[in-house]
């Protein structure tokens, strides 16, 4: 594993911190992934995807939203969100190809936000389909139908499973709840198969 940098950057929210792993050699991509709700960028299924892309070759940058940095639990609206990470993807962006994604809310910013940062793709952990026990309200649209798109979600998740539909790719994992905790080498090689095949991992 390469240099690890970390960074305050200043938001039109407020600062955000975001922590970037280079991998040993020449990077082939960059993986921008953002926290849930009321967690931090170290969860373990985020912990996981980080290692395994910087050993097969990815720069992986973890961005920490302002309300998160301030101390506050309860998330800012998504305009906001979607603002601030906006903002900090923009800033660190380097020309390589770039993917874009995180866990639960995380998710869900990096898909509304995908198109317009350019980005070749996105990769959806936990993602939140519905709140627990309310199916109707549906979040499947902001799954970007454009884009090439991961979603790795259990099949024990109260936030629904998303459906496979055109680029959209879902890998369900057996057993596990919305952290995802629960095989966490098999998510692992999961979103690697997938970076690969896209040509964004070696």
């Amino acid at each position: 594993m390469g240099a690890v940098r970390s960074l305050t950057i200043e938001t039109p929210r407020g600062p955000a911190e975001v922590e970037i792993t280079d991998p040993a050699g020449p990077p082939v991509s960059m993986l921008v992934l953002g926290h849930g709700a009321g967690g931090g960028v170290h969860a373990p299924d985020l912990t996981r995807v980080h290692d395994v892309a910087v050993a097969a070759g990815v720069r992986v940058a973890l961005v920490t939203q302002p309300y998160r940095v301030a101390g506050r639990r309860a998330p800012a609206p998504a305009g906001q969100l979607d603002e601030a990470w906006t903002h900090c993807v923009r800033e660190i962006a380097d020309g390589l190809p770039l993917v874009v994604g995180g866990r639960s809310s995380g998710a869900r910013v990096a898909c509304r936000t995908a198109g317009d940062l350019g980005a070749a793709g996105v990769l959806c952990l936990a993602f939140p389909l519905h709140p627990p026990g309310k199916p109707e309200r549906s979040r499947a649209d902001e799954l970007p139908e454009d884009l090439p798109t991961l979603v790795v979600n259990g099949d024990c998740d109260p936030f629904g499973v998303p459906v496979a539909s055109g680029l959209i790719e879902v890998t369900v994992r057996p057993g596990a709840t919305h952290d995802l905790r629960k095989g966490l080498p098999g998510t692992g090689e999961a979103v690697l198969r997938w970076l690969t095949g896209k040509g964004w991992a070696r």
